[in-house]
């Protein structure tokens, strides 16, 4: 892993379309903004995380339930 030690307004390019600038600092918290193409997909780690865990859960649950789980959404829309 390389660290690097940057202040607010500061940068860090990585490749030659991603720019990671620090927006705000503190103590308990670092603000970043993230430019990058719309192509790149830009998640958090902990997103990315829980949308695995999720689908493994659905996957582990019979095609019936899904069904009857998926009904009941459809009907409350209604």
């Amino acid at each position: 892993m390389l660290v690097i030690r940057r202040k607010p307004g500061e940068t860090v390019l990585i490749g030659d379309s991603i720019e990671v600038e620090i927006l705000d600092a503190s103590p308990n918290r670092v603000t970043i903004g993230i430019r990058a193409p719309a192509d790149v997909l830009v998640l958090r780690k902990e997103i990315l995380i829980a949308r695995s865990e999720n689908q493994a859960a659905a996957r582990a649950l019979p095609p019936e339930l899904l069904d009857s789980i998926l009904s009941r959404f459809q009907q409350r829309e209604r």
